[in-house]
């Protein structure tokens, strides 16, 4: 059962807009601030007081103003929130954030919801709340498109030879050198440019040293 929130939206017009959300599902008088840091302030002061939020909803981005904050971030604030209370649950409400980073907030400091800002926006986030009010929890449509296009791609034994050989030193032109004297085709360097780029894209790596750190954590090469 989830009554009581804390709001934290440094944008006036999506305060309201959750809020007004929030009365639809008989949500009433939730907390809100417009700083990471006197969000962080009211879920230590509920803690201590026997009190706790049930729910935090937040934005990821915070603009600076003339206002000094020490967490200027909604992942900064998700993280610090968590280790005072680390049954909170967590609702990201956000316009930002790219795939890996929406995917991290998930597996890393278990957001219970992520709803993207925008079209359809008001729905959605009725529909992560109702999800994160019976346990659940609320991955967006567009997140998870992107995840099955990233689990559709499935590495070939080029692809392989290819990453290995990059994680061990080698340059692009060696690689085409490698690959032609063992008659391995497409072996031309554009050949293996495009490849790297459809592997980082699939695997959600802009680098290709990010990808290669990449496949060897997940143990790929």
């Amino acid at each position: 059962m989830i009554k009581k929130i804390l709001i934290a939206e440094d944008y006036e017009s999506f305060n309201l807009s959750i809020q007004k959300t929030l009365e639809t599902l008989h949500i009433a008088n939730p907390d809100y601030v417009y700083y990471c840091d006197d969000a962080l302030l009211r879920i230590e002061k509920a803690v201590q007081a026997n009190a706790s939020y049930d729910l935090l909803i937040t934005d990821l981005h915070f603009e600076e103003d003339y206002r000094q904050q020490q967490i200027t971030s909604g992942e900064a604030l998700i993280a610090a929130a968590r280790k005072i209370q680390p049954d909170l649950k967590i609702l990201v409400f956000s316009a930002t954030g790219k795939p890996a980073t929406i995917e991290a907030l998930f597996e890393q400091e278990e957001i219970d919801g992520y709803v993207y800002k925008g079209r359809n926006d008001t729905r959605e986030l009725q529909q992560a709340l109702e999800q994160i009010a019976a346990n659940r929890r609320y991955f967006p449509q567009q997140f998870v498109q992107q995840r099955r296009q990233k689990n559709t791609y499935e590495l070939d034994e080029l692809d392989i030879t290819i990453l290995s050989l990059m994680a061990g030193g080698k340059r692009q032109q060696e690689i085409s050198e490698h690959l032609k004297k063992n008659n391995l085709k497409p072996s031309g360097l554009s050949s293996i440019e495009k490849r790297l780029n459809t592997i980082k894209e699939a695997l959600d790596c802009s680098t290709n040293e990010q990808l290669i750190a990449h496949c060897v954590k997940m143990r790929i090469i």
